[in-house]
């Protein structure tokens, strides 16, 4: 596996797939106002993600679950429940949820994969630490291509 760290937007990293930190998709999606990443699927992809994520029902939390990426040109979005009912993440679920998109990513084919600092944001994590938290993660997964890790910024560079 080929780990990069990159600044910039998610949504404009040339991959396969891109990683949703998501909540547990309990309550329905059409109540919630998106925010961060998915702010930015809906706005640049639009509602059909979301609406195939609200048909999933409950996912269990660290857990992954894949639908469509609307008008976004990647195969698909693996979605993460890295963050509570209280919208705050933990280590274990930062870990579960790098762990299980990794995962369904490497069953489905995939070659390239991006995710964001799953947690940090509205997840209330620090970026540094959510950062390492991934890092220490991915060097335990198996995966047959790319993962990025995204920070976000509107003026990209790359590290490592």
């Amino acid at each position: 596996m080929k780990i990069t760290i990159v600044d910039g937007d998610l949504l404009d990293q040339d991959v396969d797939v891109i990683v949703n930190a998501w909540n547990r998709n309990i309550i329905p999606w059409s109540l919630l106002i998106p925010q961060g990443v998915s702010g930015a699927i809906k706005r640049r992809g639009g509602t059909q993600p979301f609406r195939e994520l609200g048909r999933l029902g409950a996912i269990p939390f660290g857990h992954a679950v894949e639908t469509c990426a609307g008008t976004l040109p990647f195969k698909s979005i693996i979605h993460v429940a890295g963050i509570n009912m209280c919208w705050r993440s933990s280590e274990s679920s930062i870990r579960d949820s790098v762990k299980n998109a990794i995962a369904l990513a490497q069953t489905r084919g995939y070659r390239s994969i991006a995710l964001p600092l799953i947690g940090a944001g509205s997840g209330g994590g620090r970026a540094d630490k959510v950062q390492a938290i991934i890092e220490s993660e991915l060097s335990k997964c198996q995966f047959d291509g790319e993962v990025r890790v995204v920070r976000y910024c509107k003026s990209p560079k790359t590290s490592k």
